[in-house]
Formats: C-alpha cells, structure tokens, sequence
C-alpha cells in the first residue's frame, strides 16, 4: 500500500460528505428489494390469480399464473387452475398442454382428462378430442366415470345426469360437464342451460368448481374458428 498524500480538510470533507447519503441509498435499495421479493412470493401470487378468477378478471389471472410458473417452474404440473383460466381466454394449446401436464402428478382425475377435451376440441375438433383423450385410472366421485364414457361417445348427456343421482355433488358435477361437453360438440343452447343449473347457489358448497360454472355462465369462452366434429 502507497502512503496517502497530503490532503487539505476542506477537500477531505468533500471526498467523505456523500459518504451518509450513499449508506441511506444502499440502504433504502435493500429494504425495496426485500419488499418485492416478498410480494413476489410464489404463494401469494397463487392465490391473487385464484381470487382474480373467481372474480372474473380472467385475463389479470392468466398473468398471475403465467406469473407463478415463472417465480416457480415445478410447481407447473400441480396447476390445473392455470389451464381452466387458459380456456377462458383461448390458449387453447396452452391449455391441452397444463392438463397433459397435470396428469404426470394426478393420473386418476376424469376433471383433468375432461378439461383436456375441451381444450382439444376447441383447437382442433370434438373427434380429434376423442382421438387425444387422457387416459385415467379409478375417480370414484359421482358421476365421474360416466362423465368419462360420455366424453368417449358411450353415453349421451341424459345418462350423464341420472348418473348424478340425488346428491347435490353429483348432481353439480353432471350438469357441470354435460354443459362443457355440450358446448365443445357446438349445442351452445342446451349447453348454457345445464351451466346455469351448475351455476345455481344451491352447488356452492362444491368450491372452486362452482367458481368455474359461475364465470363460464357470465363470461363466454374466448372463440377461436368454429370446432367442426
């Protein structure tokens, strides 16, 4: 190390005067950068995208989770509410792929397979669904195994809602899907009124998938060109 020159006090107080302004700068970045990496945090912004949908701010939830993956890539397979926002504003191949996705870590779920029918059918038709059509291991819910039958064309819509039988879960989740099938095979009219059923304040207790029906009876999905069968 060299020895310092010599140095007048009056230019040493202004080399060391910014000194405490530096220190309170530095200070001040740290204090913002803890501040948005905890904003940042992968569960709350989860849980903003969930409460933008189930508000209807669809778009603002495709964000949040486009969001998520970003902050959190493993967390992808996991997020089957990403590919249910993905449908409402049409990115349907986006949305074919979370539920293909989605199927490496929740094999036996007929909602998964179902939801990517209708992305399928939507990008391309209703056959090339049927084509492309998840395989699924035992889902014991009422009525999800005739829900699956039905979307392989081995049962009509009205075996679909007497399969649902008398419980109110049941019955939600047949009207539910027979509205969405309904809907990709282009019967909008018949569609709209089992959404509806689905929609009804009586279904609140099925949670978020409640939530779906709500938003599917007030917002329609984004339309790309007609799906021809």
């Amino acid at each position: 190390m060299t020895q310092p020159r010599t140095t007048t006090v009056r230019s040493l107080c202004a080399k060391t005067r910014p000194v405490p302004m530096l220190v309170l700068l530095l200070s001040a970045i740290s204090v913002l950068t803890c501040q948005i990496a905890q904003a940042q945090q992968p569960r709350e912004v989860f849980d903003r995208a969930v409460a933008d949908f189930q508000g209807g701010r669809i778009e603002e939830s495709v964000a949040g989770f486009d969001r998520l993956v970003k902050l959190a890539p493993d967390a992808l397979p996991q997020l089957w509410q990403r590919g249910i926002a993905l449908y409402y504003v049409g990115r349907f191949k986006d949305c074919r792929a979370q539920f293909e996705s989605h199927r490496t870590v929740n094999p036996n779920d007929v909602e998964n397979a179902a939801w990517h029918f209708l992305c399928v059918a939507r990008a391309e038709s209703p056959t090339k669904a049927k084509a492309a059509l998840l395989p699924v291991g035992p889902d014991s819910r009422v009525p999800m195994s005739q829900v699956y039958r039905m979307l392989r064309g081995e049962l009509t819509v009205e075996q679909v809602l007497k399969a649902g039988g008398t419980q109110p879960e049941g019955q939600f989740y047949a009207e539910l899907y027979s509205g969405l099938y309904l809907e990709a095979l282009g019967d909008a009219e018949r569609a709209l009124k089992h959404i509806r059923n689905a929609a009804a304040d009586r279904y609140s207790g099925s949670g978020y998938m409640h939530d779906v029906a709500r938003v599917h009876r007030d917002r329609p999905v984004q339309r790309q060109s007609p799906a021809k069968p």
